[in-house]
């Protein structure tokens, strides 16, 4: 199945970071083989103007980027996904809703750059870090070869993923 496009559900907390960063990498890198959405358990109702600022500073699409709750993911004629991350720890520790088909889920930890406090350039860089982290693991998904896995060993090596120390470049 060549022209599989796979869905993936980046859940966060706050819909505001992470899970927007993470939607914007993966419908980039994914070249039209994966198709990326982010929602949050408890939405911030709009998005961090630091992950606007990087996303568009590195070229990244953020014009439709807004915050939502999973609940629009979890309606009938919703997308059938079929991957779904938690990037909070928050979020990873939650109830899900029940969604269509049966995903494979993985938590890929992200520590949050909207909680650092400090300088305007300490901001700035968490969420370089937390891009960087993201783009790592986004990375190592696609280029798995998908089609010629069985299901439990995409599961064991999405988790697999998440649990890789991905340290940023200084």
């Amino acid at each position: 199945m060549p022209d599989r496009v796979f869905n993936v559900l980046f859940l966060c907390t706050g819909n505001s970071a992470r899970s927007i960063l993470a939607e914007s990498l993966m419908n980039h890198l994914g070249r039209g083989r994966f198709r990326a959405y982010s929602a949050g358990s408890f939405p911030k109702g709009e998005v961090h103007p630091l992950s606007v600022e990087l996303l568009s500073a590195v070229g990244l699409p953020c014009a439709d980027a807004r915050s939502k709750s999973w609940d629009e993911f979890a309606r009938p004629g919703a997308p059938v996904m079929d991957f779904v991350f938690t990037v909070c720890d928050q979020a990873a520790g939650e109830v899900c809703p029940l969604w269509p088909g049966t995903p494979i889920t993985a938590h890929w930890g992200v520590p949050d750059p909207a909680a650092v406090e400090g300088t305007p350039e300490a901001r700035r860089k968490a969420f370089r870090d937390a891009l960087q982290t993201l783009q790592n693991r986004i990375a190592l998904l696609i280029s798995l070869p998908l089609e010629g896995l069985d299901r439990l060993t995409v599961q064991s090596k999405a988790r697999d993923i998440g649990r890789q120390d991905n340290p940023v470049e200084a």
